[in-house]
């Protein structure tokens, strides 16, 4: 609309006064006829006179009143939130009852702008609209339907708050009572989609400044990176042998040595200045043995200090478990009472579970030792006698330790063995009761046993006349089995009678060289060829023959069988030199004569 952009000079007004001026702060609660109160309650003045602003002829300002572009005082959340009338140019608007529950709302959209505005009297104008609203913020816009409502677009997300102070007021044209000059506001938060986008560019914004902060953050943390290295010269190679003969300026001067090997600096002609480079940081391993040595060194007195001390404690340790033992025995023992005996007791697996940690650290110590000093013995022959007497110093005094702290688990185990005679007495009472208690407990297992014999017996008498049926079946299936055995007996000698007789015939068939039915038609066609041709055929001219009653048959199956058959066919050489050819005969009947 075309009033949708107007810009309130009065929005620019500070919300609220300064809480460090309370005088000011009072004047303006005067002028809205409330009486001055401070954050916590408090009269801010207290000679205030509630009339004061009707005298001077001031009546109370209403914190919507046109112009006043102020927002009323945050109200606390148990006190109900008083609505008063408020004049406009062209309408009123009258509060809703304060007994009725608030209005209800939908969820606010995010970055929310718009309003949703319900209810308007159907002669209202945008103008009435505007002149209603713009007391809240500035309007960017107001879109107005036929039906009785609007939506209005405010600057800022905090103008919506305002508008939804209104919701629920019942508004009225004019002095006018007609039903179309009358209607109850209902404002709620509307979803739009510049709204949205609007809060998504901004979402975006804050994310790319988040970015922005952390990657100023850890640019501010990284570590700086190492300084570059120069490139090779004369006078570089110079003032970096110089630093490589500087024991502080070494780490730095060897860097600078690997880059240039590295970067392929050397040659012919600078071979002698790196090769002196290289022999003056030879130099330096001896000076990194001997630092090493030092340390070594010192770290050797440590561990003696810390084994010293350690045994020490250890000893102090002994003597105080040795007080709990000796406060454990029965002379002492008796004079306290059960709440001491408790503490000392406990106090006393305290001190042995602390004096065995330290005791184990202590070994383990001087396990390591001893394998040190074993690996020296199989480095060094020439050190032999030196270790071996101070494995035998320390093998001494880890025996007398082990020796002291033996006697003092003696010791406990000598009052507990004297505990533990005293609590057998006390059990002695009470074992005539037990007995009688087994020897009821004996009579009724001795009985529940005789019972479970009988039981046992009558299963087995029934056992045995069960094994006796069975053993009378295994009779009867026995003389069954003979007579089978009988009649199969006399059954294989029928069959084998009648095997002999079929054998020849088998024999005969397996024995003979036409193996099939086939063969023998071929063997009765090339015979009935071959007596036509009184002085023989070539293989070619008979299996030629052949194939025009068979294509099937071949040259091959053809003279293998001729060659099984040699009282039947006879092969025969006729010609001479390169007329020679191999020709085969029909001989079936000087064949017969033979066989």
């Amino acid at each position: 609309s075309a009033d949708g952009g107007r810009n309130l000079s009065l929005d620019s007004i500070p919300m609220g006064l300064p809480m460090s001026d309370p005088t000011a702060w009072a004047t303006a609660m005067n002028n809205l006829g409330m009486a001055p109160m401070g954050m916590t309650g408090q009269p801010l003045l207290p000679d205030f006179d509630p009339a004061l602003g009707m005298m001077t002829g001031i009546p109370p300002i209403n914190p919507m009143m046109p112009g006043l572009g102020i927002v009323p005082p945050p109200i606390p959340p148990d006190m109900p939130a008083v609505k008063e009338i408020i004049h406009c140019k062209s309408c009123t608007l009258f509060p809703p009852n304060p007994h009725l529950p608030p209005p209800a709302t939908r969820e606010r959209p995010p970055g929310c702008k718009t309003v949703f505005v319900g209810g308007l009297p159907e002669n209202g104008t945008e103008q009435i609209i505007m002149e209603v609203f713009e007391q809240c913020g500035e309007v960017i816009a107001i879109r107005k339907s036929k039906k009785n409502f609007c939506h209005i677009r405010f600057a800022e997300e905090f103008m919506v708050d305002k508008a939804l102070y209104l919701s629920g007021y019942r508004i009225r044209l004019g002095s006018s009572t007609d039903k179309k000059d009358t209607g109850r506001l209902h404002v709620d938060f509307a979803q739009a989609r510049d709204d949205l986008y609007e809060w998504e560019c901004k979402q975006r914004m804050l994310a790319r400044e988040e970015r922005h902060r952390r990657r100023l953050a850890e640019e501010r943390f990284r570590p700086p990176s190492p300084p570059p290295v120069v490139h090779y010269s004369d006078h570089e190679c110079s003032v970096v042998a110089e630093k490589l003969k500087d024991d502080t300026k070494f780490s730095e001067a060897i860097q600078t040595l690997l880059t240039w090997i590295e970067r392929g600096e050397v040659n012919r002609r600078t071979a002698n200045n790196f090769y002196s480079m290289i022999q003056s940081a030879n130099s330096h391993i001896r000076r990194l043995v001997n630092e090493k040595a030092a340390h070594e060194k010192e770290m050797e007195e440590a561990k003696e200090k810390f084994k010293l001390a350690l045994s020490g404690i250890l000893v102090q340790f002994e003597q105080i478990v040795a007080v709990y033992h000796s406060a454990s025995k029965q002379k002492a023992w008796d004079h306290f009472t059960k709440a001491q005996r408790k503490n000392i007791s406990v106090w006393c697996k305290q001190a042995e579970e602390i004096r065995n940690i330290h005791n184990d650290e202590l070994m383990g110590i001087r396990r390591e030792e001893e394998m040190e000093m074993s690996d020296e013995e199989i480095e060094d022959p020439s050190e032999m006698k030196e270790t071996e007497e101070s494995a035998l110093v320390s093998q001494v005094e880890a025996l007398k330790e082990e020796n002291d702290s033996l006697r003092w688990q003696l010791d406990a185990y000598r009052n507990e063995v004297e505990l533990l005679k005293q609590e057998q007495g006390k059990a002695t009472r009470d074992e005539d009761t037990t007995k009688e208690q087994q020897m009821k407990l004996l009579q009724q297992a001795l009985q529940g046993m005789q019972k479970h014999l009988l039981k046992v017996q009558e299963e087995y008498k029934k056992r045995e006349a069960e094994l006796e049926k069975v053993k009378e079946d295994k009779l009867k299936v026995e003389t069954l089995l003979e007579n089978l055995k009988e009649q199969e007996s006399s059954t294989s000698r029928v069959c084998a009678c009648s095997q002999e007789k079929e054998c020849p015939v088998e024999k005969t068939l397996s024995n003979s060289p036409v193996k099939s039915e086939r063969e023998v038609l071929l063997v009765g066609i090339i015979s009935t060829f071959l007596h036509v041709h009184p002085f023989g055929a070539s293989i070619e001219y008979i299996c030629s023959y052949l194939q025009r009653l068979d294509s099937k048959i071949c040259t091959a199956e053809v003279e293998v069988l001729m060659t099984r058959l040699q009282n039947t066919f006879r092969q025969e050489l006729s010609g001479v030199g390169a007329s020679l050819e191999k020709r085969w005969k029909f001989c079936g009947f000087d064949g017969l004569k033979m066989t």
